[in-house]
């Protein structure tokens, strides 16, 4: 696959430019013509590498810099700035910043091949160990990595000790209008809220990891579907009473829960099962929990029945 760059310069002529300097490197260049919109595209394409040009109308190359390293999400994209000046209090600037190079325009075709390979060679390198990390740099919870790991040792421990495993799986109800609505730094805002909410009613030895987007999970050792479920619906009440405010204005956010429990040890469906009982949850409405009973060797198919709760119901599957 193709490494992604993505150019964002005001000046027109400088995009073709840029894209023959670099025809012979393994790139896809995608442009941006100002500094809003190209914060837009890092957010859906999150390339390899940003050429950035410093002077630009609005938000100027420095300002969008600094917004792109607060972003947790973002923060470790390599940065190279473009300038016509190269003065070095504006290097400084840019390197403290957090961009790794400078390019001074006019660009030479040799130079800029050079700090752009050297570049993404960085970014490689940094996919690479975010790849293997297992801390959700967002959140500050766990990463899939880690919950597929831990859901591993868990499953080998049953093999041995029987002990009661669940799974939650918890999905942000309509987080794209949020984003839409109120833009993605207040969706990333609701994202470590929700986290923060999770931990908290999690005790030391349950496992809560964001798996990606708006969907987290957790793995709860010796407890059952039904016990899970409770842990599941105070998570869900929490959520629903928590202030989320932009601009002044509280905004409500809610979350749809499924719940499941291992069955035989050597049961590996957990997550695949949660994500189902979660289904049904959106299917009945959406802020519910809904829990379904482990696997045997002849299933029923589960009756929905729908238990009332203060803020939403709670829907459990009974066989």
């Amino acid at each position: 696959m193709q490494q992604q760059l993505l150019l964002i310069d005001d000046s027109k002529h400088i995009h073709p430019l840029i894209k023959a300097l670099l025809s012979d490197e393994q790139l896809e260049i995608h442009s941006a013509y100002d500094a809003e919109f190209g914060l837009s595209l890092v957010k859906s394409l999150r390339p390899d590498l940003i050429l950035m040009d410093v002077d630009m109308p609005g938000i100027n190359g420095f300002e969008a810099c600094r917004r792109l390293k607060s972003d947790p999400d973002n923060a470790s994209i390599p940065l190279i700035f473009l300038t016509s000046c190269g003065s070095i209090e504006e290097k400084v600037r840019g390197l403290e910043l957090g961009a790794v190079d400078y390019v001074t325009k006019p660009c030479n075709r040799a130079e800029l091949q050079a700090r752009v390979r050297a570049s993404l060679r960085m970014s490689h390198l940094i996919r690479l160990l975010e790849e293997k990390a297992l801390i959700d740099a967002l959140t500050g919870l766990g990463n899939r990595a880690m919950f597929e790991q831990r859901l591993g040792a868990e499953i080998a421990l049953r093999i041995r000790s029987s002990a009661p495993l669940a799974c939650i799986l918890l999905d942000l109800d309509k987080f794209k209008s949020i984003n839409d609505s109120f833009g993605h730094p207040f969706g990333d805002f609701v994202l470590r809220k929700v986290a923060s909410i999770i931990s908290e009613h999690c005790r030391t030895e349950d496992v809560g990891c964001r798996l990606g987007g708006e969907e987290f999970a957790v793995l709860a050792p010796h407890t059952n579907a039904e016990q899970a479920a409770t842990l599941a619906e105070r998570m869900r009440l929490a959520i629903a009473k928590t202030a989320f405010v932009h601009g002044g204005k509280s905004v409500s956010v809610t979350c749809s829960f499924g719940v499941v429990d291992a069955g035989d040890p050597y049961d590996r469906s957990l997550l695949e099962r949660a994500d189902a009982a979660l289904y049904a949850s959106k299917q009945q409405g959406r802020n519910r929990v809904t829990a379904m009973p482990a696997p045997t060797q002849s299933i029923p198919t589960p009756t929905m029945r729908t238990i009332p709760a203060p803020a939403a119901a709670v829907a459990v599957a009974v066989a």
